[in-house]
């Protein structure tokens, strides 16, 4: 069979937000380059990252009727439109908790055996329903169900087991990054953290601990931090109470961060638990150090201490301020790793992700 011949549904929750709704957009990209009949799939009508292929915004229909009744004729919209264009994959990339609604959809939707299930996120229980029975059952006739990290993957066939797992790192499209990286530049001494502003998940709060107990403030680097959420107002106050306000810059999210990501000294990421983060590929990628904590998952299999960023124990100020004195102290260390950076993502270009794809696809 051509890749012509193979049509795939994405279905994701949106195309706006976050690093797995930016996956699906990419994975669209990649797929129509490989030759394939692209349709993306939206739950929200979110659309913010650039895609290719053909777009069903369910959406729309969400905002118009929210009901259960609307519920209803969304998962009938979605159902004939899957059997009209008869798809041969179904990627699913959506968060999936719901008992009685991902167990329709997995057997009266979806055609199982062709249904590819990504895990995005350590907190694997965002992916399979909340009743325990069903979530060790309902995708097993899935071929593959890819976790985005190894830890990951061992963790769901650890809870689940299941034994149709893979592991697939999400890609960084380095010709565009470096693209948009140039269309500004950006200048001053800073650090950089970037992404939604959700303390739970994040951790803002430790960076900025970190960076108050660090010598960087006294040495003139400012911390630039990027993003909206709804812990902004909270993590301005922890600024303003160590008498940050000069020192520490908010700027809201932004479709092109990337100028600040290749401008930055390094870039940060203090995440209480992550997947596989795009912020550490994408800082490497434009030749950026990074100093990230040891969360789950992730940091560790991107970052070899001292050779393409630092990384340290989580959940520690003053550890992760110590971390940010050794590159200001230490311009040997930083000159090596930033030398590093870029090669150390080479394996994760799209081009190389893409033979990963086209493998598991023309099975």
């Amino acid at each position: 069979m051509s890749n012509t011949k193979i049509k795939i549904a994405i279905v994701t929750s949106s195309l706006a937000n976050g690093g797995m709704e930016r996956f699906s957009a990419l994975l669209s990209k990649m797929l129509v380059q490989l030759g394939f009949e692209i349709h993306v799939i939206t739950i929200l009508d979110e659309i913010e990252y650039e895609f290719d292929g053909k777009l069903l915004n369910l959406g729309l229909l969400k905002k118009k009727d929210d009901s259960i009744l609307g519920r209803v004729k969304r998962s009938i919209a979605l159902r004939n439109y899957i059997k009209q264009f008869q798809f041969d994959w179904i990627i699913d990339n959506r968060i999936r908790t719901s008992n009685l609604s991902e167990w329709i959809i997995s057997n009266f939707i979806y055609k199982p055996e062709r249904t590819i299930y990504l895990v995005h996120n350590f907190k694997i229980e965002k992916y399979f329903p909340r009743r325990f029975e069903l979530a060790r059952k309902i995708y097993r006739k899935s071929p593959y169900i890819i976790a985005v990290s190894k830890e990951i993957e061992r963790q769901i066939v650890d809870k689940y087991n299941y034994q149709n797992t893979l592991t697939l790192y999400n890609p960084v499209d380095l010709i565009k990054l470096n693209n948009m990286a140039e269309e500004m530049v950006i200048s001053g001494k800073f650090i950089l953290a970037y992404g939604r502003i959700d303390d739970a998940h994040k951790n803002y709060s430790l960076l900025i601990e970190s960076y108050a107990r660090s010598l960087l403030p006294e040495n003139g680097i400012d911390l630039y931090i990027i993003g909206d959420g709804k812990d902004l107002d909270t993590i301005k106050e922890k600024v303003g109470n160590l008498q940050l306000q000069d020192k520490v810059i908010f700027k809201s999210k932004m479709a092109n961060p990337f100028p600040y990501v290749k401008g930055a000294l390094f870039t940060t990421l203090t995440s209480r638990n992550e997947g596989f983060p795009l912020v550490i590929i994408e800082s490497l990628a434009l030749g950026t150090p990074v100093i990230s904590v040891n969360c789950q998952s992730g940091p560790k299999e991107i970052i070899q201490n001292e050779v393409n960023g630092l990384l340290v124990e989580n959940h520690n100020s003053e550890v992760f301020a110590n971390a940010m004195n050794r590159f200001l102290l230490d311009q040997e260390l930083y000159n090596r790793i930033k030398l590093n950076a870029v090669d150390s993502v080479a394996n994760l270009s799209v081009e190389e992700v893409k033979k990963q794809w086209l493998r598991i696809l023309t099975k």
